[in-house]
């Protein structure tokens, strides 16, 4: 559990590093704080893995099967939001802060099929992060202008990358030993 809560506050501390401790992370200069932010989310993530399988499962609660669809239906919306996030589509006009919207819906749907102390532990810790994040970017920085809009052929795009990449992911936990599907 040690690695699992280190890896944890590393990924935590790595996002947030901008708003606890602004003047620290100025003085890195631009491309010497993206690599400590780079490195220290990649140590977190390296960690959370490590810790999160070693972690023995002790069961909270039993969640229904029929979450898994619930939870597949969340984690299609998590992924386009991701893709779109990053690729300034569409919805990046309407939400501020959409990739963050993709990591709170992709926690979400975590918890709702992992009744687990270790998954409660992860996904309830990063979905924290995904909640305080942009509302600390929205004290520190107020103002906001939406993308300008790439057109309904870029969107098509978007979409197809999206699901692809939510079965490219599927595919990935079932390697992983957790078949996602029904």
């Amino acid at each position: 559990m040690i690695n699992l809560l280190l890896g944890l506050a590393l990924w935590i501390v790595s996002h947030l590093l901008k708003r606890i401790a602004p003047t620290a992370r100025a003085a890195l200069g631009e491309a010497g704080g993206k690599a400590l932010v780079s490195l220290m989310s990649l140590g977190g993530i390296a960690l959370m893995v490590v810790g999160y399988r070693a972690v023995p499962v002790t069961m909270i609660w039993s969640p229904p099967h029929w979450l898994v669809g619930v939870n597949n239906l969340i984690m299609l919306a998590a992924v386009y939001l991701l893709v779109a996030g990053a690729a300034k589509a569409a919805i990046a006009r309407r939400i501020r802060h959409p990739m963050l919207a993709s990591a709170r819906a992709w926690a979400g749907a975590h918890l709702l099929v992992n009744g687990d102390l270790a998954s409660i532990v992860l996904f309830g810790g990063l979905l924290v992060w995904a909640i305080a994040s942009p509302i600390m970017i929205n004290r520190a920085q107020p103002a906001w202008t939406a993308p300008p809009a790439k057109g309904r052929n870029f969107e098509i795009i978007i979409a197809a990358v999206s699901i692809a990449a939510y079965l490219g992911i599927g595919a990935l936990h079932s390697m992983a030993g957790y078949w996602p599907f029904y």
